[in-house]
């Protein structure tokens, strides 16, 4: 069965009136409904057309949105565009235009679609990055984290991607590799500048007990933070003449309880103990410190090697001397940038001892177990720690050290500070000024203009294309009007996404990013819904903004996302979509071929929206019938006189599809609208004109939600003048059972199922099931006993 509609036609006359009345136009200051923000991840207009993808999101996005303004709330969806950064300016690069242009076609050509999709954005209250009216804000909140100590400029080892010609964050990097073009980063010594996001690990961690979040986005960012309770230990130095070196040499471990077992120590690259290196050792250690900074951070973690340095470290416990190597895969800037080896009970330090044949002590009872054996135990081999468990004895060992004066108790996180400078032309300039007299001077004065420039690409010289434009550079210093010099970077785009569900409410309000009374009332966010893929960079970067802003004195809340819930990935015929594949769907392609309703349907339908799906040419076709069906429910009228059938299963379709709708199982409510058309078809017969009205009405709306054009069409052919998307959502009716099916098994296998009334005795099922011909097959003679669960099953035991 075809589509015998025209979609085409139907969407064209509904875009308009929507528009034309304004219908997804929110007024913000409602003061007689509960309000709702509901809220998607905003795209990167770094292509000229959506991908199906997107489509996904938003039909979601959409469809909740929708359900919650039928149940008569004030709902708020906004939608804006994330221009400015990398990913912008590369496609412009890459098409050979300037981004100021291309982005604003592809800005264009991205709303066209999401309105051709009938998403209710509220276009009233968009943003895009790359505006000087939202920059001017960006810049903004670095004055505010400047002024209140949460911005730094420090000389730091940075990860530098030599495609994209730009630092990137420890979050960009993933496996070594640039997040946006894959290409293998290298580590470069350079003066950027940070945003203090350290100071606020434990608080990011404390606050998920605050949110509703999925498992997995909670457990992303705690591995991402990576909070290691433990001890720091002092061990003394000596050189291999005994001589001591003046110096201890701090490690921190998780692993106190396992102290009698340290057989070496290795130190990171860049550790301050490398100046103390022995003659006879300096020159292989700097060769070695020279090789592994020629490689990848995943390399030197891959290929674990090390060198020893000529210094030897005196257990601060057992007083025995093990050799200190310096090694590629330690990190200078986790814990101490030293770590105690323990071969005996860790992996990575079983490997490197075997690699330089130093001694294995195992000093925790592995019952048996190889080596190395990595879980908690009881102590051996540890003097006066012996039988002790590994809790008591990490206790005992820590409070000796203490008096000892060799150690303490220390938490350590793998976060590091936020690094948002980028060596790029296309986003916001950082608003700092070098004065010679004053130094680093904020700039209030805002926005700092990105200058209009032809030659924006980046050269690779570890400098922004704005350096090489003198009338930007050249200014006078705002605090004592002497001359002064621009900073030449610009904010990393993240920083740009960090706080851009703040602004959209305040759209229009020019002198504040944010007016209080409408944050007051529409923040934080309800629903925020989009990929994981940002779990530890966006979702991460907009909790820290947020709650610094809170600490400052702008928010009284400090979590932006009261709930978070992802979609999944669209795949196509089994396998990842891509250019080289050639299986990339274009979603104009369906919008031309099947109209929007066909395709959000079908899109929200295919599986779980958590999970994604495989997209198949050849199921949508399913859908098309489906909303055929529905098309052709226009003719339907009822031809009873009263109506004869019970109405209890449409309650309990009408239950299942709310209840789903409201955890996003799209899927499953699609599946139970299409059995609730069939039950119309099926028994219009029965159902008197009047009813048959309000059954229509009561599923129109429901569906409405996937695909409000033939919708609103079919509302309009029943005489309803006002829109359906203002209409009430059907009534939820609780239906009193007065049947249920009980199982019946035999030696504890189901062989039949009956129908029975509801709390029906004992006696009479069993007479019931014992004359059931299923049954009677499999009991020939007398059986032993019927256990008998009221309601749920019947045991009959031969």
């Amino acid at each position: 069965m075809g589509q015998t509609y025209d979609f085409a036609k139907i969407e064209e006359k509904w875009l308009k009136r929507w528009n034309e009345k304004g219908v997804f136009t929110t007024n913000l200051k409602e003061k007689n409904k509960p309000k709702f923000y509901n809220l998607c991840m905003f795209p990167y207009p770094s292509a000229a057309m959506l991908h199906v993808g997107h489509a996904y999101t938003y039909s979601g996005t959409d469809a909740y949105g929708r359900f919650k303004r039928h149940l008569g709330l004030n709902v708020f969806q906004p939608m804006g565009f994330d221009a400015f950064g990398i990913h912008g300016e590369n496609f412009a690069i890459k098409v050979n235009r300037h981004p100021s242009d291309v982005l604003e076609e592809n800005v264009k050509n991205f709303k066209s679609q999401m309105d051709k999709l009938g998403v209710m954005f509220d276009w009233s209250h968009t943003v895009n990055t790359s505006y000087p009216d939202y920059y001017k804000w960006t810049q903004w909140i670095f004055v505010q984290l400047y002024k209140n100590g949460l911005v730094e400029r420090k000389s730091a080892q940075v990860n530098w991607c030599p495609s994209c010609k730009t630092v990137l964050a420890d979050e960009q990097v993933i496996q070594g590799r640039c997040e946006r073009c894959s290409t293998l980063t290298e580590k470069k010594e350079m003066l950027q500048w940070f945003f203090k996001i350290t100071d606020y690990a434990q608080r990011l961690l404390d606050n998920y007990d605050t949110i509703d979040w999925p498992q997995k986005a909670v457990a992303l960012q705690k591995n991402w933070i990576g909070k290691s309770e433990g001890a720091v230990i002092s061990f003394d130095l000596q050189n291999e003449n005994g001589e001591v070196i003046p110096e201890n040499l701090e490690v921190f471990t998780t692993r106190p309880d396992t102290i009698f077992g340290v057989t070496f120590i290795v130190i990171s690259t860049k550790h301050s103990l490398i100046k103390r290196v022995s003659s006879k050792a300096y020159e292989d250690v700097i060769s070695f410190i020279k090789e592994s900074e020629s490689q990848t951070a995943v390399e030197n973690q891959k290929n674990k090697a090390g060198v020893f340095t000529g210094i030897y470290a005196k257990n601060p416990l057992s007083e025995d001397k093990v050799p200190v190597y310096v090694a590629n895969y330690v990190l200078n800037d986790y814990g101490t940038g030293a770590l105690m080896g323990v071969p005996a009970h860790d992996l990575r330090d079983y490997e490197f001892a075997k690699k330089y044949e130093i001694d294995i002590k195992p000093v925790i009872a592995s019952d048996g177990k190889e080596i190395p054996f990595e879980d908690e135990g009881v102590l051996i081999k540890s003097e006066a720690y012996d039988g002790m468990e590994s809790s008591t004895a990490r206790d005992k060992i820590i409070k000796d050290l203490k008096k000892k004066k060799k150690g303490y108790e220390h938490t350590t996180y793998k976060l590091r500070d936020w690094l948002i400078s980028r060596q790029r032309y296309w986003g916001p300039p950082i608003p700092i000024v070098y004065c010679d007299d004053c130094g680093p001077v904020v700039v209030e004065d805002l926005p700092v203009f990105l200058p209009n420039v032809e030659d924006f690409k980046p050269k690779g010289d570890g400098k922004s294309p704005l350096a090489n434009i003198e009338s930007f550079i050249n200014t006078t210093c705002p605090k004592c009007g002497g001359k002064a010099r621009r900073e030449t970077d610009v904010l990393d785009n993240f920083v740009d996404s960090s706080w851009y569900f703040l602004r959209y409410p305040s759209v229009g309000i020019e002198d504040k990013p944010f007016d209080p009374s409408l944050t007051k009332k529409w923040l934080p966010v309800d629903v925020y819904i989009g990929g994981l893929e940002h779990a530890v960079l966006h979702l991460l970067y907009a909790r820290f903004i947020v709650m610094a802003l809170h600490d400052i004195g702008y928010l009284d809340f400090e979590e932006p996302f009261t709930k978070l819930r992802a979609n999944g990935l669209i795949i196509k015929d089994g396998a990842k979509m891509s250019k080289s594949k050639g299986n990339v769907i274009n979603p104009d392609d369906y919008l031309k071929a099947y109209g929007a309703d066909v395709l959000r349907t079908y899109l929200l339908f295919i599986a779980p929206f958590s999970e994604g799906g495989d997209f198949s040419d050849r199921n949508i076709v399913g859908i098309v019938r489906f909303l055929e069906k529905v098309w052709q429910m226009r003719a339907l009228t009822g031809k009873a006189k009263k109506t004869t059938v019970s109405f209890d299963q449409l309650y309990e379709f009408t239950k299942k599809i709310t209840e789903d709708i409201e955890s996003l199982r799209y899927n499953t409510a699609i599946s139970a609208l299409m059995e609730y058309i069939t039950w119309i078809n099926k028994h219009a017969q029965e159902i008197a004109s009047k009813d048959m009205v309000t059954i229509k009405e009561n599923f129109l709306v429901m569906i409405s939600v996937f695909a409000p054009f033939i919708s609103e069409e079919i509302w309009e052919e029943m005489g309803h003048s006002e829109f359906i998307i203002d209409a009430n959502w059907p009534e939820l009716v609780e239906v009193t059972k007065k049947e249920v099916d009980i199982p019946i098994q035999i030696n504890g296998k189901v062989r039949s199922t009956i129908k029975a009334k509801i709390d029906i005795d004992e006696e009479q099922i069993v007479k019931i099931a014992l004359n059931d011909e299923i049954v009677k097959k499999y009991i020939t003679g007398r059986y032993k006993k019927i256990v008998y669960v009221k309601n749920k099953i019947l045991n009959i035991i031969l």
